[in-house]
């Protein structure tokens, strides 16, 4: 069996980030565990299953969302809880036993309750219409908190005491509290209800708790955890993701296990992190997800003699994309990880080119989901605009008011510099599929972007060669910004360097294919050793 450990958590708490469905998200759901599950349960590689170590009421419409909705799993939180369910129910707000004399308001994004004209409850809902929570109301300040699972019963509840919480408390499908988790971090179990859920081969058992008070809430997980790991065999491996949260904890349990350290490039915290090297040192092997975080995994102190790969998390697909279509020429343009000299410096040149090429605009690709960033991002390049000689109108909206019956279309002033403001994978996928060229100046480039351009035909021009990008066939290195407006109309301006282009890109997108992928996993699970617990199905891993 291989077991795989997410690192999906909310900041620094053992909890998931779901949210109300009003709320923006500000980052991405997808990440390496996301991928490495979707290719293994679509190809059937081996027997697999996700050790879940957060809080997730929610879990099933997250993996819902990641198209893995039938994924097995195992909860550290459903064994403390005592939860056999597996089944999503639906519970109504409607059939909660409100006052007699409760009214219901219906706002835009949640529904109050209100008792004697005060408010006394609010209602909030998840991104499917689910119930998440609802907020209880004493003398106008919160007083309790009630989360709700996704399989139809009250699964914590939040004591608040003069606004603050006071203590959480993790109650079991008929609504017995088993621990009680104090603002100061130590957690309590209930004395009538001590013992914990943990299923082996042969049957379920009900494990009593080693204390009746932790010191903290990862102390009451590794109890849990280990004990679970118990019911495993020797010949079991696990793929875990690396993360501040878990790491030390993982580095504790899985001594003398089969592990697979993965290294992502939104959680990459491993460097000059000697503690964080000396777990990963432990391991079996070091999986990457680029080259960068390969060569950066290399150069860490203790590693040297630790097998290490780079299976990036992405497939290429060809899909080829329609910016042959679109009458203007756009030019995806990442700024999140640029500096402010490099980004002023970029935009400058962009601008001389586009001053000659009036068919192209430049894209300003942003993965910040603040609120306003589109708007502060727009100001930012109108002010660098505008301090180089060029009109900041040009990253504005325009100027035309008057213009809707083109009897002064010369007075208009074009829109040049546009905000594309991209979380999730597909919106991602919607904004690159009418890009022209990819210029990623920063020193290491968008890698979910880099794919993306491979599989569509779009050349790429970066600081530095990457596996994705082979100077000379899909791209250009600009080491020197004075010469963009050079390697911008290298491609802008010469369909057959375009096209060139594109049938690298394509060629090259063959290398990294979904049967890559497999292959290269393949290779990790045999290298480390006697592999005869990974079957694909009813058979051994060939």
């Amino acid at each position: 069996m291989l077991y795989f450990i997410p690192a999906w958590y909310l900041k620094d708490e053992w909890k998931e980030d779901e949210q109300f469905w009003y709320r923006r998200r500000m980052k991405t759901e997808t990440d390496d565990t996301v991928k490495q599950i979707q290719l293994f349960q679509r190809n059937s590689i081996c027997e697999y299953k996700i050790l879940l170590l957060s809080y997730a009421p929610n879990f099933r419409h997250f993996l819902h969302r990641q198209s893995a909705f039938r994924v097995p799993y195992w909860s550290v939180f459903d064994a403390i809880q005592e939860v056999r369910r597996k089944k999503q129910a639906i519970l109504s707000f409607h059939n909660l036993n409100w006052p007699r004399d409760i009214e219901l308001v219906y706002t835009p994004f949640s529904i109050i309750a209100m008792l004697n004209q005060e408010r006394y409850a609010k209602v909030e809902f998840g991104e499917y219409g689910n119930l998440i929570q609802i907020d209880l109301y004493r003398d106008g300040q919160v007083s309790r908190k009630n989360i709700y699972d996704d399989r139809g019963f009250i699964s914590c509840t939040s004591v608040y005491e003069n606004g603050r919480k006071a203590y959480d408390q993790y109650l079991t499908e008929k609504g017995v509290w088993k621990l009680c988790h104090f603002a100061d971090g130590h957690v309590v179990v209930n004395p009538r209800s001590s013992q914990y859920l943990i299923h082996t081969p042969a049957a379920e058992q009900q494990l009593p708790f080693a204390k009746s008070t932790y010191g903290s809430m990862e102390e009451v997980i590794e109890e849990v955890f280990g004990a679970a790991l118990g019911t495993t065999q020797d010949t079991d491996i696990f793929c875990a993701a690396v993360h501040q949260q878990h790491l030390a904890l993982l580095g504790r349990l899985l001594a003398g296990r089969k592990t697979i350290f993965s290294v992502f490039e939104e959680r990459a915290l491993l460097d000059g992190n000697r503690a964080a090297a000396e777990i990963l040192s432990r391991g079996n092997y070091i999986v990457t997800d680029s080259e960068e975080n390969l060569a950066m995994v290399s150069r860490q102190k203790g590693l040297e003699q630790t097998a290490k790969k780079n299976i990036p998390p992405y497939d290429t697909r060809m899909e080829p994309g329609i910016s042959q279509q679109i009458n203007v020429q756009k030019i995806l343009f990442p700024v999140d990880r640029l500096t402010d000299e490099t980004l002023e410096t970029a935009v400058r040149y962009m601008a001389a080119y586009l001053e000659e090429n009036r068919n192209a605009r430049v894209h300003l690709f942003t993965r910040n989901a603040e609120v306003n960033r589109k708007d502060m991002l727009l100001k930012q390049i109108g002010a660098i605009l505008e301090r180089n000689g060029y009109p900041s109108a040009w990253a504005g909206k325009g100027n035309r008011n008057q213009s809707e019956n083109l009897l002064d279309e010369e007075d208009w002033m074009p829109v040049l510099f546009i905000a594309e403001q991209c979380v999730d994978e597909l919106s991602v996928n919607k904004c690159v599929r009418e890009q022209r060229l990819l210029v990623d100046l920063a020193d290491t480039p968008d890698l979910f972007l880099q794919i993306l351009c491979v599989g569509m035909g779009i050349p790429q021009i970066l600081r530095t060669a990457t596996q994705y990008m082979r100077p000379g066939e899909n791209g250009r290195i600009n080491k020197d910004l004075p010469s963009l407006g050079k390697d911008l109309k290298y491609y802008l301006e010469s369909l057959g360097n375009w096209n060139e282009a594109m049938i690298r890109s394509y060629e090259l997108g063959k290398t990294h294919t979904t049967q890559y992928l497999i292959k290269q996993w393949k290779e990790v699970i045999k290298n480390i050793g006697n592999s005869t617990g990974i079957t694909a199905g009813n058979r051994k891993l060939q």
